[in-house]
């Protein structure tokens, strides 16, 4: 019976010391309890405030950013279109000069830089068909690659 006894205390003293280590534990988890339930509040909409500023400012960088890749994309298709007009008109008006008009000359255009390819009868069409190309609005330059045809 001395063996019951003694196993009985200890077995509250265990629990004891149990419930007290728990009780500890669950304290160092809790949140401080101190605040009022209107600071509480308060501590919550500004966490809430500054989780609208950042998705407010990441909203305006992208913006900001879409902005930016549709202004490119329209200077793209300003840009294409401006050099389609510049290789037309340079088309047009080398075929409108009695020398070049029957010659098959290779006109393109990039960013108003315009590239002629092909032959010339001689060195004055070859350099008449440079003037013709600098003289269209919106050339920048003008690379004559047209070769003197032989006879």
């Amino acid at each position: 019976m001395n063996a019951r006894t003694t196993s009985r205390p200890l077995t509250a003293l265990s629990a004891v010391a149990a419930l007290l280590a728990a009780t500890t534990l669950g304290a160092c988890n809790r949140a401080d309890d101190s605040r009022t339930a209107g600071e509480r509040v308060d501590s919550a909409t500004a966490s809430a405030e500054r989780k609208m500023d950042d998705a407010r400012q990441e909203a305006n960088q992208a913006a900001g950013e879409i902005k930016s890749e549709a202004k490119q994309a329209a200077n793209d298709i300003k840009s294409s279109v401006s050099d389609a007009t510049i290789t037309a008109s340079v088309n047009a008006k080398l075929a409108a000069d009695k020398e070049l008009s029957a010659l098959r000359i290779n006109v393109d255009t990039s960013d108003g830089r315009v590239a002629l390819r092909g032959t010339a009868p001689n060195l004055a069409a070859r350099d008449r068909a440079t003037q013709i190309a600098a003289a269209v609005e919106g050339v920048r330059s003008v690379d004559n690659q047209l070769q003197i045809r032989s006879s």
